[in-house]
């Protein structure tokens, strides 16, 4: 080392010297760091690189590398200080010689590497030293040359000093200097696989292993030797640098140009091997998004290397960087020997064609990034169309044989490049060729499964989305772009490179024509009827994506021309796809706003030709279901259409032709279904766009465009009401109505009331009525369609607005009225909806929620929600089930009639009320005839209901009749069997009802009490049990209905005729037999008195005379302990009534019983007046006389004398009468 510095005219300052004579340290310069980077193909670059520093700009610009660095006398170069001005000149050996050391120092780290936690700082910061130490050296070159380097100073013939021979030596021994780094550093490839292996270190902070140092100072150093070469080319302004030792010694030319090319070849080639390793680890779905570096350090290399050779190339006029490029891969493709300079690359690559498309598409990515390191979106690299058509030729050789994964990431890469560069027409045309020979192919990948399958475009709309994505592809790193790979076969992804290719702008549009018509040329009669169904929908895309690109009338009438070349029987399966896309193509037509009305009449004629052979009876079965195809893709097609449309002004009517009127008679179930759900679709659409262009009416002066536009909607209005409503109709009255027929029906009935003048002749003048009375108020029509039907229009609150506001002739009251009456037969008869077993089916369950919701809708109607104000009944849940809506409605009509004082206004009200219910007895006969208990108990609850509420209006003469078949029919049947549960539990409303309308009728009153009094008797008879049971006594319907919770004049008057009926029928002896089931009959007595509460005597004494001669006759014990409990209890509620003396009523019955037992059963009168006397000895005391009678007379009626036994009972009576009693007992002593 001495002898090297005895050598220097200028020897390093000493590194002991005092500090004054040592400046600041330099900052550290630019250097290759991907420790703080993101793996982020678009992502930013490494704020110390040379691009985010400018370095790579400054190099470029011709400036100083580091404008504020190196303006000292001294620098520090390997930790000793040197003269700034003169190092490089007097010390490049030993520079040079400092910088081998370090990296041979550096090298002995990497091989003496440590696994050891606790050394891997140090090992760390000691290699970042050394590493740092490299890179100040080499900025000091650049700086150097820069800033010190003359051109002129080499052509002095005698140099007057030794510094000026060695700086004119300088550029030589430089060049000599950097072609030894070269050998020493080696190449990127040959470095052990343990330092190759740093490129792969994920960030791990800031503690890095010696070898990735290592590493990362060879990309220093590779980088730094162009920068210098390419400096000190400028530098020397043209002369050739020579290397003359070199040469000297091996007699070969050594320049910097040659060592730059040199250089630059095997970085170029080392950086392509790298590539391939890369490559051979990445998947095709994840070519795009994965990149071909291997760390961020030599991303910025090649964008280094892109930028410097196209400076180069545009400057010094040298070869551009796609030259390179492509005489480096071109042998790699063709499978030729490289070029000489390119020596060195992988000997194995797994695809080098596909490696090719994605090593150009990644590079041409980088030629994003500016000389900043930022990707702008300007071209900062020229294309390489001219290769990459090459590539194409390969990849669409037929004789190449590449599966559709390869081809597909080729097409895939194409589109990239198209993004990067602007679309190529020559590619389109290669792409184009052989697309049009494989058109058929399905273009699937088998190991991606469903997902390699792309797009299934099941309808128009679908379609023409599908051309949309390719006319406007995702931006170049975004997900959509990245993973089309998944999402989109080959054919898909030319699509989008045609679509670029149209849409760009050129002077005359000649390429765009040009490819059209090669698109065109390319299609015959033969060609179109060898299609399958695939190619069928690729040409369909194909025409599309031109057509949104293009002349749309010109590429749709070429569209047409070219499908109708295909065969008239062809399969079901390529009529939907043209059908399909000619719908796409209306679709197109309507978003520019061009009339489909050609395009429209051309599809419905061929529609209406298959919707004739499927109607046709003699269509086979299978047949029709596949005809069912195109038909079912038709209506899917033809909705979207209308859906899409914002004014339906375009002729969109055309595409609803006659063909209906074929096709919906010919539909099954499933199919009707759909086609009334098409229906839907329109007629909401129609009333939809009318609505908004009646709510937006422009002003007077645009009134002729308003006219026009109202034209056009009548005549799709028309179209509708001729092909579709006489078929709604003709389905009203069935017993299976599909679920969808109501919607439909409402939906015309709304379009009647938006459009009044478009509905049928037959229909006027009031064709929402007439439509109403078809389909929601026709007693005949299944209530499943009617709780649907009926909703969709009471819900709108405009249509019953006008329906109550209608001034003709009470019609707003009759349709209120009736769709009341349709709500009563819909609640009456939701028992239909259920299965035979009684269970829920789907269609009941959903009949349920659909008469829920009808039942809220008719709550609202102005006339019901005025009835409820009225009766202050207004429901208190948000929702009110059907039946106890209907119950509270009965008693609000009931109420409000019974508070009506004028005669018009309540013989208004009956005519109303008999309106609401009409004839309800016809309305649940299925109920009685089906013999369904549900339905049975739901019918008489709610008949019950309307003869206790209604009873004063059921008892007019206009209802009278009404009441008089529900007594006959429901209540006194010649056989009720079948009723028994539901006659048990609504029997008391109807009693109750039938009660007070016989008290208040002024014309039948008589025959209705006779009615209840057979009623009364006949299930009496009925619910009374063979023996005496308190449980089914205490439920007997008779009883329930006479006892109320509230006591009313009504109830009295009912119990009085159940009392009537069970002395007139039940408690009458046979001579001196007691009647059947006594027992029971008494029971029921005793508990109808008890729980009546009355105080009568003139009700209670009604049941005495039977009690009597039950006590006195009958002796089984339980008789005679109910007869004498209900005795008593008749008693002692005449007594407590009997305020001023014995009860009177009382004195009479029991005189009429001494009368009628007189001379036969003497001595049982006394007994059963001995039981009266104790509870009330009041009311025998007064019979004294007559008892004292009847005693005498007895006596002298046989002729014997004094009856001592007879006396003997009559004085034990006495006995019990106080005073009065010891009187007469005192008297008859004296007889």
């Amino acid at each position: 080392m001495a002898d090297d510095f005895s050598q220097s005219l200028t020897p390093p300052v000493s590194p002991f010297a005092s500090d004054s004579l040592c400046e600041p340290t330099p900052a550290q310069p630019p250097y290759f760091c991907c420790s703080e980077t993101k793996d982020d193909p678009a992502g930013a670059l490494s704020v110390e690189s040379y691009t985010a520093r400018g370095s790579l700009k400054r190099l470029l610009l011709r400036l100083d590398p580091a404008p504020t660095e190196y303006e000292t006398d001294t620098v520090e170069l390997f930790g000793f200080p040197w003269v700034t001005e003169m190092a490089l000149v007097e010390s490049t050996k030993l520079l040079f010689g400092l910088f081998r050391q370090k990296i041979y120092r550096l090298e002995t780290l990497v091989q003496s590497g440590s696994h050891d936690f606790g050394q891997a700082g140090n090992l760390h910061y000691e290699a970042e030293e050394l590493r740092q130490q490299c890179v100040s050296f080499l900025q000091y070159v650049k700086v150097f040359l820069h800033r010190y380097l003359k051109a002129s100073s080499t052509l002095d013939a005698d140099p007057s000093h030794p510094y000026e021979e060695l700086e004119g030596e300088l550029p030589s021994a430089l060049l000599e200097e950097l072609f030894g780094i070269t050998l020493l550093t080696g190449r990127l490839k040959d470095l052990p696989a343990n330092i190759q292996s740093a490129f792969t270190i994920q960030n791990q902070g800031k503690i890095f292993p010696p070898s990735w140092h290592l590493l990362h100072l060879h990309l220093d150093t590779h980088w730094s030797v162009l920068e210098i070469l390419h400096l000190l080319s400028h530098k020397m302004q043209g002369q050739v640098v020579y290397a003359h030792q070199f040469v000297n010694l091996t007699g070969e030319n050594l320049t910097d140009a040659s060592l730059f090319e040199e250089h630059l070849c095997s970085l170029l080639c080392d950086l392509t091997g790298l590539a391939i390793g890369k490559y051979s680890k990445v998947r095709p779905t994840e070519a795009l998004s994965s990149h071909h570096y291997l760390c961020s350090c030599t991303k910025e290399l090649w964008i280094l290397i892109m930028h410097l050779l196209d400076y180069r190339n545009k400057v010094l006029h040298t070869q551009s960087f796609w030259s390179y490029m492509n005489l480096l891969l071109r042998p790699l493709v063709s499978g030729k020997p490289a070029a000489e300079q390119f020596s060195g690359l992988p000997k194995h690559c797994k695809d080098p064609l596909g490696f090719t498309w994605w090593l150009v598409t990644q590079l041409a990515m980088l030629g994003q990034y500016s000389r900043n390191g930022t990707i702008q979106n300007e071209k900062h690299l020229e294309d390489n169309w001219t290769f990459v058509e090459e590539l194409l030729k390969l990849t669409c050789n037929p004789k190449g044989g590449l599966a559709e994964e390869q081809v597909r990431t080729h097409v895939h890469c194409c589109l990239s490049l198209c993004l990067l560069w602007g679309p190529s027409t020559t590619a389109v045309s290669i792409l184009w060729d052989y697309y049009s020979r494989n058109l058929s192919t399905s273009f699937t990948v088998p190991w991606l499964g469903v997902s390699g399958l792309g797009t299934l475009c099941k309808t128009p709309l679908a379609l023409l989305e599908q051309a949309r994505s390719c006319c406007s592809p995702s931006p170049l790193y975004s997900p959509g772009h990245t993973q089309l790979y998944r999402s989109a076969n080959s054919f898909h992804i030319f699509l989008r490179v045609l679509a670029l290719c149209l849409g760009q702008d050129r002077a005359g549009g000649v390429p765009q024509r040009q490819i059209k018509g090669r698109i065109y040329s390319k299609f015959s009669t033969k060609k179109m009827q060898e299609l399958s169904e695939a190619g069928l929908m690729n040409f369909l895309l194909l025409f599309l994506v031109v057509a949104r690109q293009m002349e749309l009338e010109d590429v749709a009438s070429r569209a047409c021309e070219l499908l109708s070349f295909l065969p008239s029987n062809c399969p079901p399966g390529h009529r939907t796809l043209v059908w399909r896309g000619q719908l796409s193509m209306l679709l197109l037509f309507q978003e520019r706003g061009l009339d489909v009305g050609a395009q429209a009449s051309w599809l419905a004629s061929s529609f209406n030709e298959i919707a004739k052979e499927f109607y046709n009876k003699t269509t086979e079965v299978s047949r029709r279901l596949a005809l069912w195809g195109p038909l079912g893709s038709y209506l899917e097609g033809v909705a979207e259409v209308f859906e899409m449309s914002t004014s339906l002004t375009l002729s969109e009517e055309k595409l609803l032709n006659e063909g209906f009127d074929w096709l919906m008679p010919a539909c099954r179930q499933s199919e009707l279904n759909s086609a009334l759900g098409f229906l839907q679709i329109v007629l909401s659409q129609l009333r939809r766009v009318h609505q908004r262009g009646v709510q937006s009416a422009p002003s007077s002066a645009w009134a002729p465009a308003t006219s026009m536009v109202k034209e056009r909607h009548l005549a799709v209005a028309a179209a509708l009401w001729a092909h579709f409503f006489p078929f709604l109709r003709s389905l009203r009255l069935s017993q299976t109505p599909p679920a969808q027929l109501a919607d439909a029906a409402a939906g015309f009935t709304l379009l009647a009331f938006d459009l009044p003048s478009s509905a049928p002749q037959d229909l006027q003048p009031s064709p929402v009525q007439s439509i109403l009375q078809c389909f929601g108020w026709d007693d005949m029509v299944h209530p499943l369609l009617v709780t649907r039907y009926l909703p969709h229009l009471l819900q709108n609150s405009e249509l019953v607005s006008s329906l109550s506001n209608d001034s003709g002739g009470g019609v707003s009251g009759s349709a209120q009225s009736l769709s009341v009456r349709a709500w009563f037969r819909c609640v009456l008869q939701q028992h239909l909806n259920k299965n035979p077993d009684g269970s829920d089916s789907r269609t009941g369950r959903a009949a349920e929620e659909q008469l829920w919701e009808l039942t809220r809708l008719v709550l609202r109607l102005p006339e019901v929600d005025s009835l409820l104000q009225r009766a202050g009944l207004q429901p208190t849940a948000a929702r009110t089930d059907p039946m106890s809506a209907l119950e509270m409605f009965v008693k609000a009509v009931g109420s409000v009639y019974s508070g009506l004082q004028v005669l018009s206004e309540r013989s208004a009200m009956v005519t109303k009320a008999l309106d609401y219910i009409g004839d309800i007895l016809k309305h649940i006969k299925p109920s009685l005839v089906s013999k369904n208990q549900e339905g049975m108990q739901l019918a008489y609850r709610v008949v019950g209901c309307i003869v206790k509420h209604w009873s004063p209006l059921l008892a007019t003469s206009k209802a009278q009749q009404l009441l008089f078949r529900i007594v006959d029919g429901l209540l006194l049947p010649h056989n009720y069997t079948q009723q028994d549960k539901a006659l048990r539990d609504s029997l008391p409303l109807y009693l109750q009802g039938l009660s007070v309308a016989s008290s208040v009728s002024q014309s039948q009153g008589m025959y209705l009490k006779q009615q209840l009094r057979s009623v009364t008797r006949r299930y009496l008879d009925h619910f009374l049990p063979a023996s005496p049971s308190m449980g089914i006594i205490a439920n007997h319907p008779v009883l329930l209905a006479a006892c109320e919770a509230n006591p009313t004049t009504r109830g009295a008057t009912l119990r009085r005729t159940i009392l009537e009926v069970l002395c007139e029928s039940f408690l009458q002896f046979k001579g001196y037999t007691p009647p059947p089931r006594l027992a029971s009959v008494l029971m029921f007595l005793l508990e109808l008195l008890r729980r009546s509460g009355d105080s009568d005597p003139a009700l209670l004494t009604l049941p005495l005379p039977a009690l009597l001669r039950c006590v006195m006759l009958v002796n089984e014990p339980q008789v005679r302990k109910t007869s004498t409990d209900a005795l008593q209890l008749v008693v002692e509620r005449c007594a407590a009534a009997s305020t001023e003396g014995p009860c009177n009523q009382m004195i009479t019955v029991l005189q009429s019983f001494v009368e009628e037992n007189e001379g036969v059963y003497d001595r049982q009168v006394f007994s059963v007046l001995e039981t009266v006397a104790v509870l009330d000895p009041s009311v025998v005391q007064a019979l004294i006389p007559n008892l004292s009678l009847s005693v005498r007379n007895t006596e002298h009626k046989r002729g014997l004398g004094k009856n001592t036994t007879l006396r003997s009972a009559y004085k034990k009576l006495l006995c019990l009468l106080g005073e009065s009693g010891q009187a007469e007992i005192t008297i008859l002593e004296e007889d």
